[in-house]
């Protein structure tokens, strides 16, 4: 029942964060941000919030400090929206699942080339 409960409030907290992060955050070091996913452990005192961003290395840290900034404003937009009795502390990761899923579409991409 409790598990149940914790992918729940990840789900909603993934849905609500790519919501603020889009439309209420004004920090211009954020840019093109997606939320990939949410981890919340079972006590529901923390979230890990993994995200994806467009650009590079530069840009990634930029955005990252920008998140981080965010941070309190974010966590009490989050509070608004979700009712929990205390709202989860958020870290912020970046999610490397998507460029190592592209690196390795390009060395398939370079080897189908070399071969033919």
């Amino acid at each position: 029942m409790a598990n149940l409960r914790v992918h729940r409030v990840a789900e909603q907290m993934k849905k609500e964060m790519g919501d603020i992060i889009a439309h209420r955050l004004k920090d211009p070091r954020v840019g093109f941000v997606t939320v990939t996913g949410v981890d919340v452990t079972g006590d529901l005192q923390d979230a890990t919030v993994y995200v994806s961003v467009l650009g590079d290395e530069e840009k990634k840290a930029a955005t990252l400090e920008g998140l981080e900034k965010a941070k309190g404003f974010i966590r009490s937009e989050i509070g608004k929206r979700i009712r929990l009795r205390k709202t989860p502390e958020i870290q912020f990761k970046f999610d490397q699942s998507i460029e190592y899923g592209s690196h390795i579409d390009r060395l398939i991409n370079d080897l189908h080339h070399r071969d033919q």
